[in-house]
């Protein structure tokens, strides 16, 4: 479940948004109101139930194979997510929806490589929300590792500290240290 080309994504658990408001939302960074979207690569950041805690890590051009052969393993491809054992059957089960937005109305945010797109007015999306259907099966056609874990922070330090680039979605939702 990607974006075509002239579109962005914003995935929801909710199937009747028939308009996206900007709005601030309760964990944001910033003070400013915003549509949130997301490209072709951040999509995989949100084949998840939105509440999954997750860790995310991916290779860039200045990844050390090191790095990459330690945090995502030898032969594994390029990108590993990981949750917690006790998210396994939410994601199993979760019923999660793209909506198809207009590039055109979106502004890529996040500094020199964005993690998202925003825009200030509202958008109304392209057309009804996708299922996005298995979300175990997304990974798997998208050779995205999916790794299991009792607890997420060892793992997150380890990529941290790693010159992988990372992502980390709702990690105050996972077990504690």
């Amino acid at each position: 479940m990607r974006p075509e080309p002239g579109q962005v994504l914003h995935f929801s658990e909710d199937p009747t948004i028939t308009r996206f408001v900007p709005h601030v939302a309760k964990t944001a960074q910033q003070p400013e109101a915003y549509v949130w979207a997301v490209d072709h690569g951040r999509a995989p950041d949100y084949w998840f139930p939105r509440q999954c805690p997750r860790a995310m890590a991916w290779t860039a051009a200045d990844t050390t194979a090191e790095d990459r052969d330690r945090i995502v393993g030898p032969g594994c491809g390029e990108r590993v997510h990981a949750v917690e054992f006790g998210w396994l059957e939410a994601i199993r089960t979760a019923e999660v929806f793209a909506y198809r937005l207009p590039a055109a109305a979106f502004e890529p945010f996040g500094g020199p490589e964005p993690h998202a797109h925003v825009a200030v007015e509202p958008v109304v999306p392209l057309g009804p929300p996708e299922p996005v259907g298995d979300l175990f099966a997304l990974h798997a056609e998208a050779g995205i590792q999916l790794r299991v874990l009792p607890n997420l922070w060892p793992f997150w330090d380890a990529v941290r500290a790693s010159t992988l680039r990372f992502s980390g979605i709702r990690l105050r939702n996972a077990l504690p240290r």
